[in-house]
């Protein structure tokens, strides 16, 4: 129920006062799990859309079960969002959904369970600069964190632009501005006789060198993660309300509805009515319509409107 950004007990409020409709807490959530798992095809769906997507952005966050730490998931691209609540915040969770190779550019946020699979990827510089402002907000003495820290962004910045430009340059200029370009990280973070603040920062700059200039390389692909933030906050919401899930069941639940919901808003399908279409085929044929039948449907009954 959190997806409708309402708490399950305002849900049956609702239900009671517009349509004088009882029914218990308990009666709701297992109607809410029981639909869940009519959808799992179309959860599926999303998911095979996610494991062949171009750009694939991917964060985690935590989440409660009967009080218990567990992770909330999600990976996604420009029009699917593929959420798993799991207990493990580690590298298996990753393979699970993504299998060993993805092969496109994944952007994520830094954490070390993205790099067990063979991609391409791009981590948040957005996340590094903060890192490194805050290094910087609690050592303002330290004057070299701060000419680090401008010469890195001015490099960010600098890639950017060259990514933009690739075709005005030509294949040939670009290989050798790129290539300039990591020179130019390389020599930073040769950075002499820091002290042992800066070497700290300088060392977690360095374990994310081999995916600090991916971007450039790759047409459209951002350096940060701001996009999978956005999808994870859509997630989070149902965290605020209630404080997460009461069982595995309904986390699972949660899961594939969120999916669902969120791929809808990507790809500007009304959820609802695509709920309501989808569950008139269920009945019908035993099977749920998926989102790409569902486009095909409503581009079909658009065309017959202008016969």
């Amino acid at each position: 129920m959190g997806i409708v950004r309402y708490s399950i007990y305002k849900t049956l409020k609702i239900l009671k006062r517009l349509f004088l409709f009882e029914i218990t807490t308990s009666g709701l959530s297992h109607h809410v799990m029981r639909v869940s798992k009519i959808f799992e095809d179309v959860y599926e769906e999303i998911l095979q859309d996610v494991q062949t997507g171009c750009t694939l952005f991917a964060d985690e966050t935590g989440w409660r079960i009967k009080g218990n730490l567990w992770w909330l998931w999600v990976f996604g691209t420009e029009h699917s969002a593929y959420f798993s609540i799991d207990k493990s915040r580690g590298s298996d969770v990753v393979l699970r959904i993504l299998g060993e190779i993805f092969p496109g550019v994944m952007v994520v946020d830094g954490w070390g369970a993205y790099t067990s699979i063979i991609s391409d990827q791009q981590s948040c510089m957005a996340h590094l600069l903060r890192k490194i402002r805050k290094f910087y907000a609690k050592f303002p003495e330290l004057k070299d964190i701060a000419r680090f820290y401008v010469k890195f962004r001015r490099i960010i910045r600098d890639g950017e632009r060259l990514q933009g430009f690739r075709k005005e340059y030509g294949e040939e200029k670009f290989l050798r501005r790129f290539a300039r370009l990591e020179t130019r990280l390389e020599e930073l973070l040769r950075w002499p006789n820091p002290d042992n603040i800066l070497q700290s920062i300088i060392d977690k700059v360095r374990r994310q060198q081999p995916r600090i200039l991916t971007f450039v390389r790759h047409p459209g692909v951002p350096c940060h993660n701001n996009f999978a933030e956005y999808l994870i906050r859509i997630g989070v919401l149902k965290r605020k309300i209630s404080g997460g899930s009461k069982s595995e069941e309904g986390a699972k639940a949660y899961a594939v509805l969120l999916s669902i919901f969120t791929t809808c808003k990507l790809r500007k399908i009304p959820f609802l009515r695509f709920i309501r279409e989808s569950l008139k085929h269920y009945i019908r044929t035993g099977k749920p319509l998926l989102l790409k039948e569902f486009v095909e449907v409503e581009t079909l009954k658009k065309a017959a409107k202008l016969l």
